[in-house]
Protein backbone atom coordinates (compact mmCIF):
# COMPACT_ATOMS: atom_id res chain seq x y z
CA UNK A 1 0.00 0.00 0.00
CA UNK A 2 3.15 2.34 0.64
CA UNK A 3 3.86 2.09 -2.98
CA UNK A 4 0.67 2.69 -3.96
CA UNK A 5 0.60 6.09 -2.16
CA UNK A 6 3.90 7.47 -3.74
CA UNK A 7 2.22 7.42 -7.13
CA UNK A 8 0.28 10.62 -8.19
CA UNK A 9 -3.74 11.33 -8.00
CA UNK A 10 -3.29 14.57 -10.17
CA UNK A 11 -3.68 14.52 -14.00
CA UNK A 12 -0.84 13.40 -15.15
CA UNK A 13 1.12 16.37 -16.96
CA UNK A 14 0.20 19.69 -14.90
CA UNK A 15 2.08 22.45 -16.66
CA UNK A 16 4.21 23.37 -19.83
CA UNK A 17 8.23 22.17 -19.52
CA UNK A 18 10.54 23.70 -21.49
CA UNK A 19 14.03 21.09 -20.84
CA UNK A 20 14.51 18.24 -19.14
CA UNK A 21 17.16 16.66 -17.51
CA UNK A 22 18.05 13.35 -16.51
CA UNK A 23 20.44 11.63 -14.02
CA UNK A 24 21.21 7.54 -13.26
CA UNK A 25 24.35 6.01 -12.24
CA UNK A 26 24.77 1.79 -11.94
CA UNK A 27 22.13 0.32 -14.46
CA UNK A 28 21.74 3.61 -16.28
CA UNK A 29 22.31 2.71 -19.79
CA UNK A 30 19.46 0.03 -19.64
CA UNK A 31 17.16 2.79 -17.74
CA UNK A 32 18.00 5.51 -20.36
CA UNK A 33 17.34 2.68 -23.62
CA UNK A 34 13.88 1.96 -22.04
CA UNK A 35 13.20 5.28 -21.47
CA UNK A 36 14.04 7.10 -24.43
CA UNK A 37 13.58 4.08 -27.04
CA UNK A 38 11.02 5.65 -30.43
CA UNK A 39 10.80 8.97 -29.43
CA UNK A 40 9.40 10.43 -32.33
CA UNK A 41 11.86 12.29 -35.02
CA UNK A 42 9.82 15.35 -34.30
CA UNK A 43 10.55 15.87 -30.86
CA UNK A 44 11.32 18.80 -30.16
CA UNK A 45 12.20 18.95 -26.09
CA UNK A 46 15.82 19.45 -25.42
CA UNK A 47 17.58 16.98 -22.78
CA UNK A 48 20.38 16.87 -21.00
CA UNK A 49 21.86 13.72 -18.83
CA UNK A 50 24.42 13.01 -16.35
CA UNK A 51 25.39 9.30 -16.32
CA UNK A 52 28.24 8.36 -13.95
CA UNK A 53 31.31 6.74 -15.70
CA UNK A 54 35.14 5.70 -14.67
CA UNK A 55 36.63 9.02 -15.54
CA UNK A 56 39.85 8.00 -16.89
CA UNK A 57 37.18 5.91 -19.82
CA UNK A 58 36.34 7.29 -23.10
CA UNK A 59 32.48 8.01 -22.97
CA UNK A 60 30.79 6.34 -26.03
CA UNK A 61 27.16 7.36 -24.94
CA UNK A 62 26.62 10.05 -27.64
CA UNK A 63 27.46 7.45 -30.26
CA UNK A 64 25.28 4.39 -28.70
CA UNK A 65 22.41 6.71 -28.47
CA UNK A 66 22.72 8.36 -31.52
CA UNK A 67 22.27 5.04 -33.58
CA UNK A 68 18.93 4.03 -31.81
CA UNK A 69 17.26 7.39 -31.47
CA UNK A 70 16.09 9.59 -34.35
CA UNK A 71 16.76 12.75 -33.08
CA UNK A 72 20.51 14.47 -32.93
CA UNK A 73 22.51 12.87 -30.26
CA UNK A 74 25.97 14.77 -28.72
CA UNK A 75 28.27 15.00 -26.13
CA UNK A 76 27.71 18.16 -24.51
CA UNK A 77 30.82 20.77 -25.00
CA UNK A 78 31.75 24.08 -23.27
CA UNK A 79 29.75 26.42 -24.82
CA UNK A 80 27.82 24.41 -26.83
CA UNK A 81 23.88 25.87 -27.00
CA UNK A 82 21.19 23.64 -25.25
CA UNK A 83 18.96 23.16 -28.14
CA UNK A 84 15.31 22.20 -29.15
CA UNK A 85 15.10 18.81 -30.23
CA UNK A 86 18.64 17.52 -29.10
CA UNK A 87 19.60 14.35 -26.23
CA UNK A 88 23.27 15.93 -24.92
CA UNK A 89 25.45 13.35 -22.78
CA UNK A 90 27.71 14.96 -20.07
CA UNK A 91 31.57 13.79 -20.70
CA UNK A 92 33.33 12.11 -18.01
CA UNK A 93 35.67 13.90 -16.02
CA UNK A 94 33.75 17.13 -16.60
CA UNK A 95 30.46 18.76 -14.41
CA UNK A 96 28.23 19.95 -16.86
CA UNK A 97 25.75 23.15 -15.85
CA UNK A 98 23.60 25.29 -17.92
CA UNK A 99 24.09 28.56 -18.41
CA UNK A 100 21.73 31.83 -17.90
CA UNK A 101 22.41 31.78 -22.06
CA UNK A 102 20.44 27.97 -22.09
CA UNK A 103 24.47 26.32 -23.23
CA UNK A 104 26.64 24.08 -21.84
CA UNK A 105 29.36 25.12 -19.16
CA UNK A 106 32.11 22.21 -18.29
CA UNK A 107 34.31 22.42 -15.18
CA UNK A 108 36.67 20.47 -13.19
CA UNK A 109 35.89 21.26 -9.96
CA UNK A 110 36.30 18.95 -7.43
CA UNK A 111 33.71 15.46 -7.42
CA UNK A 112 30.19 16.01 -5.82
CA UNK A 113 29.36 12.66 -3.88
CA UNK A 114 32.64 11.36 -5.11
CA UNK A 115 31.05 12.00 -8.90
CA UNK A 116 32.50 14.32 -11.75
CA UNK A 117 29.85 14.97 -13.67
CA UNK A 118 27.26 15.24 -10.37
CA UNK A 119 23.48 15.23 -11.44
CA UNK A 120 23.40 17.51 -8.90
CA UNK A 121 24.88 20.59 -10.56
CA UNK A 122 23.40 19.65 -13.89
CA UNK A 123 20.12 19.63 -11.92
CA UNK A 124 20.51 22.75 -10.24
CA UNK A 125 21.91 25.31 -12.61
CA UNK A 126 19.10 23.82 -15.03
CA UNK A 127 16.88 24.69 -12.18
CA UNK A 128 18.08 28.41 -11.76
CA UNK A 129 17.70 28.43 -15.16
CA UNK A 130 14.45 27.23 -16.30
CA UNK A 131 12.72 27.40 -13.41
CA UNK A 132 9.07 25.88 -13.26
CA UNK A 133 9.30 25.08 -17.15
CA UNK A 134 11.65 22.67 -16.13
CA UNK A 135 11.79 18.56 -15.54
CA UNK A 136 13.86 16.49 -13.68
CA UNK A 137 14.10 12.96 -13.87
CA UNK A 138 16.42 10.54 -11.60
CA UNK A 139 17.14 6.51 -12.47
CA UNK A 140 18.44 4.12 -10.74
CA UNK A 141 21.92 4.44 -9.05
CA UNK A 142 24.35 3.69 -6.49
CA UNK A 143 24.88 6.83 -4.73
CA UNK A 144 22.94 9.75 -3.38
CA UNK A 145 23.49 12.12 -5.87
CA UNK A 146 20.79 13.85 -7.75
CA UNK A 147 18.63 13.84 -4.66
CA UNK A 148 19.34 17.64 -3.59
CA UNK A 149 19.21 18.49 -7.37
CA UNK A 150 15.81 17.44 -7.93
CA UNK A 151 14.74 19.33 -4.75
CA UNK A 152 16.61 22.35 -6.29
CA UNK A 153 13.73 21.65 -9.27
CA UNK A 154 10.81 20.58 -6.88
CA UNK A 155 11.63 24.34 -4.95
CA UNK A 156 11.77 25.92 -8.45
CA UNK A 157 8.39 24.82 -9.29
CA UNK A 158 9.13 22.21 -11.60
CA UNK A 159 8.56 18.60 -12.49
CA UNK A 160 10.42 16.13 -10.56
CA UNK A 161 10.03 12.54 -11.62
CA UNK A 162 11.76 8.86 -10.33
CA UNK A 163 12.19 5.74 -11.15
CA UNK A 164 10.56 2.85 -9.05
CA UNK A 165 13.01 2.07 -6.41
CA UNK A 166 11.32 -1.62 -6.45
CA UNK A 167 12.39 -1.65 -10.27
CA UNK A 168 15.98 0.16 -10.12
CA UNK A 169 18.58 -2.14 -10.93
CA UNK A 170 20.20 -0.54 -8.21
CA UNK A 171 17.96 1.35 -5.93
CA UNK A 172 20.11 3.59 -3.25
CA UNK A 173 19.74 6.70 -6.01
CA UNK A 174 16.14 7.03 -6.60
CA UNK A 175 15.30 6.19 -2.88
CA UNK A 176 17.73 9.18 -1.75
CA UNK A 177 15.49 11.41 -3.69
CA UNK A 178 12.35 10.46 -2.57
CA UNK A 179 13.77 10.72 1.34
CA UNK A 180 14.31 14.41 0.35
CA UNK A 181 11.15 15.25 -0.80
CA UNK A 182 7.97 13.53 -2.05
CA UNK A 183 8.55 13.78 -6.40
CA UNK A 184 5.67 14.35 -8.60
CA UNK A 185 6.09 10.85 -10.13
CA UNK A 186 7.64 7.59 -8.69
CA UNK A 187 6.61 5.52 -11.65
CA UNK A 188 8.69 2.33 -13.74
CA UNK A 189 10.67 3.13 -16.15
CA UNK A 190 7.32 2.20 -19.05
CA UNK A 191 5.06 5.29 -17.33
CA UNK A 192 8.30 7.60 -16.94
CA UNK A 193 8.19 6.93 -20.55
CA UNK A 194 4.78 8.05 -21.16
CA UNK A 195 4.99 11.00 -19.08
CA UNK A 196 8.23 11.88 -20.65
CA UNK A 197 6.13 11.57 -24.43
CA UNK A 198 2.86 13.68 -22.48
CA UNK A 199 5.05 16.74 -21.38
CA UNK A 200 6.80 17.14 -25.52
CA UNK A 201 2.82 16.53 -26.40
CA UNK A 202 2.08 19.24 -23.79
CA UNK A 203 4.75 21.65 -24.79
CA UNK A 204 3.79 21.59 -28.57
CA UNK A 205 0.73 22.67 -28.05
Amino acid sequence: MTGRMKRPLRPPVRKRVDAVVLGASAGGIDALTVLLEDLPASWHLPMAVVLHLPEEHESHLAEIFAQRLPIPVYEANDKMPFSAGCLYFAPPGYHLSIERERAFSLSCEPPVLFSRPSIDLLMSSAADVYGSALAGFLLTGANDDGAQGLHRIHVAGGLTAVQEPKEAQIPTMPQAAIARHTPDYVLPLRELRDLLLQLEAVHEH
